[in-house]
């Protein structure tokens, strides 16, 4: 499996000549969600989900389909029918040759005074997990956690314990858009072997474009 970092929440793994992109939002290229077979979309928030970018997808590739919940199929379910899936905590279905576990309920706390929308997560092939806006433990091994490392939301002891808890091989930072060159240096030094220490995982970022080969 191979992993490219898009801009902000959004990642693009591609296998077998296969690709599946998740959150491709508003501070995700326009062209994030283009040419791939799957799109998944964890909750409605515009850095997650874009519609005009996954009108765009789908009209590229008209085999192209989404999986997401029900507050973003509402609203692109009409212009593709057949093609977009509604999904929810415990489905699991295949996707572009990707098999696809949901996790999660509802976006994290983000203010008492501010209604709770719903977020999924998705785990892929058993291995990557993408949590979406939400600390959400999976409840099985993971390899791969995309780590949303900062939100208005979350604060860093919340991630370092967050990383902790799921225990996987490998962090690697999403939901980086509002930061800094200043603030990724001070989370990178939170997270990394300077920091309070993440259960032994490896931890790193990618650049947007930038891609690792997860094996």
């Amino acid at each position: 499996m191979k992993l490219t970092k898009k801009g902000h929440a959004c990642v693009r793994l591609e296998k077998d000549g296969r690709t599946l992109v998740i959150d491709p939002g508003t501070f995700s290229e326009e062209d994030a969600a283009v040419g791939a077979e799957a799109v998944l979309v964890t909750h409605e928030h515009l850095d997650h989900f874009n519609e005009d970018r996954l009108r765009a997808a789908l009209e590229a590739s008209p085999e192209a389909e989404i999986w997401t919940l029900s507050s973003v199929a509402e609203k692109v379910s009409a212009a593709f029918p057949g093609r977009v899936h509604t999904v929810g905590e415990g489905d699991t279905f295949s996707a572009a040759g990707f098999d696809i576990q949901v996790h999660g309920q509802l976006h994290a706390v983000i203010h008492p005074d501010i209604p709770r929308i719903t977020n999924v997560g998705y785990l892929v092939d058993d291995s990557l997990f993408h949590p979406g806006d939400a600390l959400t433990v999976p409840g099985s091994p993971v390899d791969t956690l995309l780590l949303p490392v900062h939100a208005p939301w979350n604060k860093i002891s919340e991630v370092i314990d967050y990383v902790r808890e799921v225990k996987p091989q490998r962090a690697i930072d999403v939901h980086d858009a509002l930061l800094t060159d200043i603030g990724i240096m001070v989370y990178n030094n939170g997270l990394g072997p300077n920091g309070p220490g993440i259960g032994g995982a490896e931890h790193g970022r990618l650049a947007p474009g930038e891609s690792l080969d997860l094996g």
